[in-house]
């Protein structure tokens, strides 16, 4: 395996391929394959960005077809057929079912950029500065963003105070139960030298921090805090939405109301980039136009591919399909974790994001080698990298989920010996 070109061209930066030293030369479904012709069931797709799998046939052909009829390619915000079609597709199948008339943004095609989009909109609407985060909280890697992301790992790295941020306990976090009512207490009380916030930015399933999971009923009282103090509900849906947990939104279902909704990864359908926010229209209106730019706004790929994928969400088969593959993923999670209680590992996840927290960053790493070297790609989250996260692909057949698993289990005993 040649991997000289990028040991002396490419910067010390790169991570994954430390965690997966090979060169992969094709995809498909949810297997990669190396130039050596060894096939690795890909249990980490993309970080979440391959939810349909790799070379989606329908999705493949759908861009084939427009690369070769001159589809536009980029389009900075200006109006192209592709664009009209995504927008009218999303329409149709996500926010009309659900009475939502959210605006959609475009912007650079990162999670990173739709979060600062939701954050300066945010201090534009409310005419204040702080944002309300939380512990174990991933948001992004640019400053704002990362401002409102924990992980110190990550945080160092600025170079410059990050601000404007105020940090709270997640639900599952010590303290979290009663967090939101201390400060609630905090914000009523004039003396308490705390400020107005601009918004409160949360993830139902707090994904790279560790697939910590909101329940409904705290989420809806940070919703109740967020209108009563007259600040921003911020969903960031990038990771755990588009169908991740069986439902197009994590929220789904919980009756919730979001001002805005970041989203990304795998709203391209087809590992292309793409972020969207969706905006409440009154939130909206306090944009000027141009007011958050970006060259990769008008990403015709991915708005092909998107339109595709949206197909799945009329398909119920495919949704109870989800359910189903996360139940027998989280069934082998527990009993995993029953048959070494000693070691006090614990699972939690909703549909095909489930998570077996080891307690051990070392021990997880271990795993991760180990599964690796077996032909399982599996990704450590989570404080430490002590969390092993599965996030197959959403299509992945039973057979390969099943096999997946089973790599897993003999990964975990082998790790297990060395101890």
């Amino acid at each position: 395996m040649d991997t000289t070109v990028f040991e002396q061209h490419e910067s010390t930066i790169r991570g994954y391929s430390r965690a997966y030293p090979t060169v992969f030369a094709s995809a498909s479904g949810a297997r990669q394959v190396d130039e050596e012709g060894r096939s690795y069931l890909d249990f980490f797709a993309g970080a979440g960005v391959l939810n349909f799998g790799h070379n989606d046939p329908v999705m493949k052909r759908a861009v084939i077809d427009y690369l070769e009829a001159d589809g536009v390619v980029h389009s900075l915000d200006t109006y192209t057929t592709a664009k009209r079609a995504f927008i009218q597709r999303f329409h149709e199948v996500v926010l009309a079912p659900r009475g939502m008339d959210h605006r959609m943004q475009f912007m650079g095609p990162t999670g990173s950029n739709a979060v600062e989009a939701a954050l300066k909109l945010a201090r534009a609407a409310t005419g204040r500065r702080e944002v309300v985060a939380f512990s174990h909280g991933f948001h992004g890697m640019t400053l704002g963003s990362l401002a409102a992301t924990g992980n110190e790992a990550f945080r160092r790295w600025s170079g410059v105070p990050l601000e404007n941020v105020v940090r709270l306990p997640f639900e599952t976090a010590p303290g979290g139960r009663t967090a939101l009512a201390d400060y609630r207490s905090a914000l009523l009380d004039p003396s308490s030298g705390q400020t107005p916030t601009a918004a409160f930015l949360v993830e139902t399933i707090q994904a790279e921090g560790g697939v910590n999971v909101a329940s409904a009923s705290w989420l809806h009282e940070l919703q109740d805090l967020a209108r009563e103090v007259g600040a921003l509900f911020i969903i960031d849906d990038i990771q755990a939405g588009v169908g991740r947990t069986g439902h197009y939104f994590s929220f789904d279902g919980m009756d919730l109301d979001p001002d805005i909704v970041t989203l990304a990864k795998g709203l391209g359908g087809f590992g292309t980039p793409i972020a969207m926010n969706l905006n409440k229209p009154e939130i909206d209106d306090h944009w000027s136009p141009g007011a958050h730019t970006g060259t990769f706004r008008g990403q015709g790929i991915s708005f092909v591919a998107g339109a595709a994928a949206l197909d799945h969400f009329t398909d119920e088969t495919f949704l109870a399909g989800v359910l189903a593959k996360g139940e027998i993923m989280r069934e082998r999670l527990e009993q995993l974790a029953a048959a070494h209680r000693e070691r006090g590992w614990t699972v939690r996840g909703r549909g095909m994001m489930q998570a077996l927290d080891t307690g051990d960053g070392a021990f997880a790493a271990r795993v991760q080698r180990t599964a690796f070297e077996s032909g399982l790609l599996i990704g450590p989250c989570g404080s430490g990298g002590r969390v092993l996260k599965l996030i197959p692909p959403l299509t992945i057949s039973e057979a390969d989920l099943a096999e997946g698993l089973d790599l897993l289990d003999g990964a975990l005993a082998a790790a297990l010996e060395v101890d």
